[in-house]
């Protein structure tokens, strides 16, 4: 059983950076994480959970929209770093990261509010 964890959230200002991690609780094998695709998806309060950028087991990376964030992994330790650049009041909310698709797995989120 796969469990991911998500850490770096915080309040910001408007116009500030982020970097979230997701990692795993227990580690698994580099040969089998670099398989695995993960997503990020962010949760707005009152809102639906809508992807916002993926990362496949080599680095290649698919964002939803805005290029203000930039993913990046390392598969010997196990993590997914998420950077988010010139934060917006509109980028509160949960973040989740996920392993396997919508039935795969999913951490508890790290909550991120932008407020001056």
């Amino acid at each position: 059983q796969v469990q991911l964890v998500e850490s770096g959230g915080g309040l910001v200002r408007p116009g500030g950076s982020l970097r979230l991690s997701c990692t795993t609780t227990t580690r698994i094998p580099e040969s089998t994480f670099s398989r695995d695709r993960v997503a990020w998806y962010h949760q707005a309060p009152g809102k639906e959970r809508e992807l916002v950028a993926e990362i496949s087991g080599d680095g290649d990376t698919d964002y939803a929209s805005s290029h203000r964030f930039a993913l990046s992994r390392d598969n010997a330790k196990n993590t997914i770093w998420m950077q988010i650049h010139s934060l917006k009041p509109e980028d509160t909310g949960v973040y989740y990261c996920n392993m396997g698709g919508m039935a795969g797995y999913w951490g508890q989120g790290t909550q991120v509010t932008v407020s001056s």
